[in-house]
């Protein structure tokens, strides 16, 4: 089986990976994301994404690359980076509330060596419930917000502002497993 290079820090990716049991190189991409553009949210994720697996193929000649970019957005299309302090987070904590946003995660699969790409996004609905501002600061306290499109993480003390969602779970901590599997098998890689 061919290397996996996965260019991305984020340790969320990283364990959703060792989750399958494969092995992997993590090597981040140096990218400014704030030059990238995309029409549409979709766009700019799958966007983002291609541009660091892009990076990262100028960096390591063999492997499979996988490269991914996450965000959260709200239905009217604006779309909430990364809080820029413990204010903006319980602002961006407080707009989720009671209401639904999409998750979108643009994934970019390259193999260097065959020229071979594939690029693809996936959408997740979730839907929070009513939280009140003291939830919310308690939330911000914790620090978990604080490196988080969205300013939360479904997969910690972020489980208890979600009510439901519609659609991949695995999109919504960054990395959509299942079309990743799909797309790792037109590479010649079954994870199964």
């Amino acid at each position: 089986m061919s290397r996996l290079v996965l260019a991305s820090q984020s340790p969320r990716r990283q364990e959703l990976l060792q989750s399958l049991g494969v092995d992997f190189l993590v090597v981040p991409a140096a990218i400014n994301e704030n030059s990238i553009q995309g029409k549409t949210p979709a766009e700019l994720a799958e966007a983002t994404a291609y541009a660091k697996a892009r990076w990262v193929r100028e960096e390591v000649r063999d492997g499979i690359i996988i490269a991914a970019d996450t965000m959260v957005v709200l239905d009217e299309g604006e779309i909430l980076g990364k809080p820029r302090g413990k204010q903006e987070a319980m602002d961006m904590l407080s707009r989720l509330s009671g209401e639904g946003h999409r998750v979108i995660t643009g994934v970019a699969v390259m193999d260097p060596e065959s020229g071979k790409e594939k690029v693809f996004h996936e959408i997740t609905r979730v839907f929070f419930r009513r939280l009140s501002s003291a939830e919310i600061e308690r939330y911000v306290d914790t620090g978990e917000p604080l490196d988080k499109a969205g300013a939360y993480g479904i997969q910690g003390k972020g489980a208890l502002l979600v009510e439901r969602i519609e659609g991949c779970y695995f999109n919504v901590v960054g990395l959509p497993l299942a079309r990743l599997g799909q797309a790792l098998m037109d590479f010649g890689i079954p994870l199964l």
